[in-house]
């Protein structure tokens, strides 16, 4: 829970006639009631990421007049965002998210104070942000950021209201507060940046970040409020594809470096998640105009798609063979070491791995597609994919 002064300060929010109106669903509800309702209205929630999962999760805590939303994202809507990032529409098209996200919100309430932070989280700005906050949610989707939220929030006491999700299932939790986990309780350290996937590679149902992103709302507003069950200690795992749910009890590490009473928390500078979440090797790689032009002058360059078949669906660059990742190893021998080959898949980050494992064996002259299918398709046509 949130912690509370003991004396409201004269200055403490109150509700005028429009918000008595606007919020009476609440009102009427004992456990929020005027009380409860006035707390939402002075508290101060971070969220990081505003796309999928930080879509629904600022519309419902704006809609319930939570009186302070910062939002951090550095990136810009994209088109691929509106499958599922229901917080922008088509007008909103390469407009930074945050101050598009602000917009909106402010239309939906406009008695908030919705504060758009243009940057990326790193080591030397996050606890400076978060001071201003109450807790943070995180909605990333990435490792780095997520344990970087964590170590913050765990070093501070307060709540990381945490969701992920990942082609059909969901996760959230609520982290770093004193009775319960953080997220190094659960994985100590980020996995081996191949190993973690993101829904850039993997994809997602649409609806799916809706059904997350309002779950964690559910849990914001239950702390602030200080009432119901949060998912302290519990990590609640959601099926779409089963329509199920369950619980897991998580334990916290007595010895965790970051919440643990028997040491001192890791200094966001110091944590190794800022470290672990890069490539240990970069994959020579060749850029999208290379390519073509080396395509058209001499045509000596072998293409290898990487991609999962139901990826290569919706096409690819002509005269490419097609092995996906996972079955490389068992198919190497369908290609020839003194091949130069260039290797791509949609983002460019499995074709890298792939080019890691190819010279591991041999292959010294394949390189990786900068950017994979997605910079082809971008930098060089547009308006006519895969020509």
């Amino acid at each position: 829970m949130i912690p509370e002064n003991d004396a409201a300060p004269a200055d403490a929010p109150k509700l005028d006639r429009e918000e008595l109106r606007r919020y009476d669903r609440h009102l009427l509800l004992p456990e929020v009631g005027l009380e409860g309702q006035l707390k939402l209205k002075g508290a101060k929630v971070l969220v990081v990421g505003a796309g999928g999962l930080g879509s629904p999760l600022c519309l419902y805590l704006a809609a319930a007049g939570v009186g302070r939303i910062g939002i951090v994202d550095f990136d810009a809507v994209d088109v691929s965002n509106l499958q599922r990032q229901v917080l922008y529409d088509a007008r909103s098209l390469g407009r930074p998210k945050a101050s598009a996200a602000r917009e909106r919100l402010l239309g939906l309430n406009p008695g908030l104070r919705i504060d758009a932070v243009e940057t990326r989280l790193d080591p030397g700005n996050v606890r400076g942000i978060l001071d201003e906050y109450d807790l943070a949610a995180d909605c990333t989707d990435n490792f780095k950021t997520r344990y970087l939220i964590n170590d913050a929030c765990a070093a501070a006491g307060k709540p990381d209201v945490y969701g992920s999700v990942f082609r059909f299932e969901g996760q959230v939790a609520v982290l770093g507060t004193r009775q319960g986990p953080c997220y190094r309780c659960l994985h100590p350290e980020p996995p081996p940046p191949e190993l973690a996937p993101s829904c850039v590679e993997g994809g997602v149902l649409g609806a799916l970040p809706g059904i997350i992103g309002a779950l964690q709302a559910a849990e914001v507003l239950k702390l602030i409020l200080g009432i119901g069950s949060p998912l302290i200690g519990r990590l609640l795992l959601f099926d779409a594809l089963r329509m199920e749910s369950r619980i897991l009890r998580l334990p916290k590490d007595p010895n965790c470096p970051a919440c643990s009473g028997k040491s001192l928390p890791l200094a966001a500078s110091d944590s190794p998640s800022c470290r672990a979440a890069e490539p240990a090797e970069t994959a020579p790689e060749i850029s999208a105009k290379e390519l073509r032009r080396r395509l058209r002058r001499d045509g000596g360059i072998r293409l290898l798609d990487v991609r999962e078949p139901a990826e290569t669906a919706s096409g690819g660059i002509p005269d490419s063979r097609r092995i996906p990742l996972a079955a490389l190893t068992d198919r190497i021998d369908e290609l020839n070491a003194a091949d130069e080959i260039v290797v791509y898949c949609k983002t460019g980050i499995r074709s890298a791995q792939a080019v890691r494992l190819l010279s591991e064996r041999g292959f010294f002259r394949a390189r990786s597609l900068a950017g994979g299918i997605d910079a082809w398709i971008g930098e060089l046509d547009p308006g006519r994919p895969f020509r």
